[in-house]
């Protein structure tokens, strides 16, 4: 469904993506983990047509991002990470105006607005002020944008920051439902627990580069299952290792203070980088 060969951004002497190849099939939730900087938003500008970019191609269902973008565009939604809702307006009036720039008839664009209304719980809000709403409910809100004119993928843009940690997972269990109606997704984000809890596959991204690819488990189980977090001083350290066993065997060994846990998302990039996913 989406499909970047050496995509390549410069601006200037810096370079945000670097050579980046990747495939994501239709109907998968595809996560693009890495900190803030790494080149994430830079690849969501491109392939919504909102950047050209310097080297490289992309395309969305076969048509080319830049040859072709009016017909790209018609596949795709997004949710931004910047709230870019019209406050003075109600949510209806909102949607409203997305559907039009889509040359909806009103007639869809109401029965639409009110069956994402529904699904992201906002049925009795409609006809309120935006500048009315929660964090929370403003950004169902732009998922409720995003999808009423029916896109085949969705670009999600850290879309749970600012939110708190039950406002994120309602909206993780929102994404959910989303993903099986048949939407390919593709979420960037910096949170480990995100990528882990939605995503089908995850991939890496350094300072522009794409460093790992994979499902979760199988990037974790590369890594090592489990970790032992050595403090010496201000100093920590981690050492991976394949079962508890040989974990513990290590930990009692340790001269400072030593955990074991399990891995996760975030102890693959640290081995792979040496530094850690959010700054």
């Amino acid at each position: 469904m989406i499909r970047m060969e050496n995509l390549t951004k410069r601006y200037g002497k810096n370079t945000a993506l670097n050579n980046l190849t990747l495939h994501v099939k239709e109907g998968e939730f595809f996560g693009y983990l890495g900190p803030n900087g790494a080149g994430k938003t830079t690849t969501v500008k491109i392939l919504t047509s909102l950047v050209k970019p310097t080297a490289g191609t992309a395309t969305i269902g076969g048509h080319d991002i830049t040859r072709s973008s009016l017909a790209a565009k018609k596949l795709i939604g997004v949710v931004p990470q910047a709230i870019n809702l019209d406050m003075e307006l109600t949510a209806w009036e909102n949607l409203l105006i997305h559907g039009l720039l889509y040359r909806m008839k009103r007639g869809a664009i109401r029965a639409e607005a009110r069956k994402w209304a529904a699904f992201v719980g906002l049925s009795g809000a409609l006809d309120k002020p935006v500048n009315t709403f929660s964090g929370g409910m403003k950004r169902r809100l732009t998922i409720a944008r995003a999808l009423l004119h029916g896109p085949r993928v969705l670009f999600m843009d850290e879309p749970t920051v600012g939110l708190d940690a039950s406002g994120r997972r309602d909206l993780w269990g929102l994404l959910k439902r989303i993903n099986r109606e048949g939407a390919t997704i593709f979420l960037t984000t910096h949170y480990i627990e995100e990528a882990e809890a939605l995503c089908d596959r995850v991939g890496i991204l350094d300072r522009g580069r794409l460093i790992a690819l994979d499902t979760p488990a199988a990037l974790i189980a590369s890594a090592g299952k489990i970790v032992v977090d050595v403090f010496e001083g201000d100093t920590l350290t981690s050492r991976f290792f394949p079962d508890r066993a040989s974990a513990g065997a290590f930990a009692a060994t340790v001269q400072g203070s030593a955990t074991i846990r399990n891995a996760n998302l975030e102890d693959v990039f640290v081995k792979l980088t040496g530094r850690r996913v959010v700054p």
